[in-house]
């Protein structure tokens, strides 16, 4: 039995031949992809391997510079307007706003807080003010789209 050579993994297995170092096919790849980065390193740590870097540096930028700024696109659709009437639908009618101002009165905390309980710790009658004051219907904000009915004939 042997213990696979390669970091990380270190399985034990039989060899099949005597000089078979990796458990495996795929550790035997990964051990040849990691040996080709190493001698790559290596070899940009020398003065000729650094200076064939620097070289494919300059002509990436010469490249770079010499590109022509893409051409901006023309654009086919019309441009989009929106217009003064484009949320009138989804503006509520003049006889619901009617309640709102009923109820203009509360102050904004009292319609902001109305289900909000009193904090732990608060005096006795914290919450009191806000939760007898406000009555709000949260449908008279909330503008629900539907849809009209159509009666078969």
């Amino acid at each position: 039995m042997r213990r696979c050579l390669l970091k990380g993994c270190e399985e034990r297995f039989h060899p099949r031949q005597a000089r078979q170092r990796y458990c495996s096919e795929r550790c035997r790849e990964a051990a040849r992809k990691w040996s080709r980065w190493k001698a790559q390193d290596r070899y940009r740590e020398t003065a000729a391997g650094q200076q064939k870097r620097n070289d494919q540096s300059r002509r990436y930028r010469e490249r770079i510079k010499s590109r022509k700024p893409p051409e901006p696109e023309a654009v086919n659709e019309a441009a989009r307007v929106i217009t003064n009437n484009f949320f009138r639908g989804l503006l509520r009618p003049a006889r619901l706003l009617r309640e709102i101002r009923a109820s203009a009165t509360k102050s904004l905390a009292t319609l902001l807080l109305a289900g909000v309980p009193a904090r732990h710790g608060a005096r006795l009658g914290a919450g009191a003010a806000l939760a007898a004051g406000a009555r709000l219907n949260p449908d008279i904000l909330i503008h629900r789209l539907r849809w009209p009915y159509i009666q078969p004939v």
